[in-house]
């Protein structure tokens, strides 16, 4: 279990904060709830929060969704194109945080990801991960699990950037609702 949720407290990253609500809601600004867009911590899940009156977010703060603190009235899960152009360019930094302050999680990805099919393996999802790299993995995590980024890299011959490559692909699944497996992004319910 990641140290962003435990039982069933679920936090997300704030991308973007309307404090004057969505510029499409035609009613008039003293009626319009806040609403933030954000991204879950867990689950790489989308969702816009409808704020409770004398909210007060900014850009990269974590919020309890699930149960709702203080500030938070309602969440709906919406889709990449949904997002404000803002949530869109704080997306990348936001993703990139989660992993590097998740890191063990995310190593744990390459110590246990497997086969999908006959044919595909949950490492050849990753973007760069051929046939031969994906051996080259199994074969180091035989001889023991990765602890670190750093250390896969070191061990792995081919592999640059470990991190880089899972952020890459959360990128992806998230852009991309019709990919057919997604090792990442899950709605949460």
């Amino acid at each position: 279990m990641s140290d962003t949720e435990s039982g069933d407290v679920t936090t997300a990253v704030i991308l973007d904060y309307l404090p004057h609500g969505k510029s499409g809601d035609d009613r008039p600004s003293y009626q319009k709830p806040a609403i933030a867009y954000a991204l879950t911590e867990a689950t790489f899940d989308l969702v816009e929060c409808t704020l409770t009156e004398g909210a007060d977010l900014n850009i990269g703060d974590r919020v309890t969704i699930k149960p709702q603190d203080e500030q938070v009235e309602s969440v709906t899960h919406v889709e990449y194109d949904d997002l404000t152009g803002a949530s869109r360019a704080e997306l990348e930094y936001v993703v990139r945080d989660i992993v590097e302050n998740n890191e063990q999680r995310f190593v744990d990805f390459y110590n246990d990801a497997q086969p999908i099919s006959l044919r595909l393996h949950q490492l050849n999802l990753l973007p760069g991960i051929g046939k031969k790299l994906r051996n080259n993995i199994l074969e180091q995590r035989k001889r023991g699990p990765f602890e670190s980024f750093e250390e896969l890299e070191e061990r792995v011959k081919g592999l640059h950037k470990p991190k880089e490559v899972l952020v890459e692909r959360i990128l992806e699944e998230l852009h991309d609702d019709d990919l057919k497996y997604k090792a990442f992004v899950r709605r949460e319910n």
